[in-house]
């Protein structure tokens, strides 16, 4: 939290036991996205749907570039980036996105995961 929220508001909030309201939440970042109950569902469906289109190995790959990166020193989080930059290029997900973006524009690949 207090990467989110910064240490003197996470302190405020832990040590008083303050219930965060969702307003306030998105406001300091705690939180990316407030919808009302009755479109959370649909609104986990449809993101989950955009995620899952998408190239899914090249998402690991971020996912790891970002966690590892957080808890490194800049050089070597860089170094990791490039590496795995590179790693994702070397996939068909990588060449049928390129392929799919030259002939239809962006957001229209059929990533297979691979």
């Amino acid at each position: 939290m207090p990467r989110l929220v910064g240490s003197s508001r996470a302190k405020e909030i832990v040590i008083t036991g303050r219930q965060v309201k969702s307003e306030e939440a998105l406001r300091i970042g705690l939180v990316d996205e407030v919808v009302p109950n009755e479109q959370l569902h649909q609104r986990a469906l449809s993101l989950a749907s955009e995620v899952a289109k998408g190239a899914l190995h090249a998402h690991a790959l971020m996912k790891r570039a970002i966690d590892e990166g957080l808890s490194s020193a800049l050089a070597d989080g860089l170094l990791l980036e490039r590496r795995l930059f590179t790693e994702v290029f070397h996939t068909d997900d990588s060449q049928v996105g390129v392929q799919s973006f030259l002939e239809h524009g962006p957001g229209k690949a059929n990533f297979t995961g691979k």
